[in-house]
């Protein structure tokens, strides 16, 4: 037999390899990449340097050699059967396996609009490599989506002096992830830096000089970026008949439907305690879905409970978010000169925590924060909201207790 296979060699695939050799997994490992380079991470992506768009491996090709991970580069998986437990690749090749760790993460939503082969997707060291070379010399910038990436790119074509007009479908940017006190914040930020926002439209054409949108506003633009948003990679997954939601769908063990074949990161949807599944779009999470389930396939069986994640950087203000907040929470606010927390609570239970500040102003209380949610800490509102309320003493008596 082939041992474990890994179909994606992302922040998940990637980590996932490794931590089979931290788990004693002695046997043959395979780890398959799309894309022609060694792994790397995309949250550098949106943020080049000197012009230049970085690409930042998460480790060499020695690395794998060492560990002996056979890494296959710029080849694709085109088939899997579960039944006999194969995976067929874009070159004719057939990987037979033991264990098989689908890794596929997310592809960018498609514009479906005339004229959408005009934008530029953003999501690979390819893309961010045209949208970086193209951008300046006078030309103006659309972004077609005004959630975390399109945001995080307008902030960064600012700091080089770009035009940038933002178009969102829904009423205010950041709404879907982001915390409306917080999402405020960062739209007058950018509003105050010179981004155009044009709210609550659709676009009705694109051409190579603008974009049409729905009411009859003309954007001119030189250079579009589509960031509506991804979708889960779950083309391999369906074909082999797994079961598909919002995601491939897994248990808390993070299993597929099918025999030894597990998911991870941003193509998986994790069966939740309270019913239902959810998917995760974080780098955090892809690394901790990646040790999970590459310690479960070792033979371990560990429940997948990490506390949800993520980071933005905008301009100076650093955002952190940990849990999710609902609007049905109570909500507690701390404010601070660098900064505000905003804390979320049900039924006197902290469940999430979001933060905005001047750099890492927020890290310290988003972390311990992130421990108390993890530690189920019943907490007293009025204490939260004090600013020298100290939450390390709060998570050493809960864990005493």
């Amino acid at each position: 037999m082939g041992g474990i296979v890994i179909i994606g060699a992302g922040e998940c695939g990637t980590r996932a390899a490794f931590a089979l050799r931290e788990a004693g997994y002695s046997g043959p490992v395979t780890l398959v990449g799309s894309e022609p380079h060694v792994p790397y991470e995309r949250p550098p992506l949106s943020k080049p340097v000197d012009g230049a768009v970085q690409l930042k491996a998460i480790c060499s090709a020695q690395a794998l050699e060492a560990s002996r991970v056979d890494y296959l580069q710029g080849v694709s998986a085109s088939r899997l059967n579960a039944q006999e437990r194969t995976v067929t690749l874009g070159d004719g090749r057939t990987l037979p396996y033991e264990k098989l760790l689908l890794a596929t993460g997310a592809r960018t939503r498609p514009l479906t609009c005339p004229g959408a082969q005009y934008a530029l997707s953003f999501r690979t060291y390819a893309d961010a490599a045209a949208i970086f070379s193209r951008a300046g010399d006078g030309r103006r910038v659309a972004i077609i989506g005004g959630g975390l990436i399109g945001m995080e790119l307008a902030a960064v074509l600012r700091n080089k002096g770009v035009a940038v007009s933002i178009i969102e479908a829904a009423p205010a940017p950041l709404g879907r992830a982001v915390p409306a006190r917080f999402a405020a914040r960062l739209h007058a930020r950018h509003s105050g830096e010179g981004v155009q926002f044009h709210l609550g439209q659709g676009v009705a054409e694109i051409t190579d000089c603008a974009v049409h949108l729905a009411d009859g506003t003309v954007v001119p633009a030189e250079l579009v970026v589509a960031a509506i948003g991804v979708q889960p990679d779950v083309a391999l997954a369906e074909q082999a008949g797994l079961s598909i939601g919002n995601g491939v769908l897994v248990d808390d063990l993070l299993c597929t439907s099918a025999a030894d074949i597990f998911a991870a990161g941003d193509c998986a949807a994790v069966r939740q305690p309270g019913g239902g599944h959810l998917r995760f779009e974080s780098w955090r999470n892809a690394r901790n879905q990646a040790e999970t389930a590459a310690r479960n396939m070792a033979g371990g069986s560990e429940a997948f409970l990490a506390v949800p994640w993520f980071w933005s950087d905008q301009y100076e203000l650093g955002l952190q978010v940990a849990g999710l907040p609902a609007p049905t929470h109570q909500t507690v606010l701390r404010g601070r000169d660098d900064g505000e927390v905003e804390f979320y609570l049900e039924d006197g239970q902290l469940v999430a925590a979001a933060g905005l500040g001047i750099g890492n102003a927020v890290a310290k209380d988003i972390k311990l924060a992130e421990m108390l949610i993890a530690a189920g800490v019943r907490v007293d509102a009025a204490a939260l909201a004090d600013p020298d309320f100290n939450l390390k003493t709060l998570l050493k008596n809960a864990r005493a207790a």
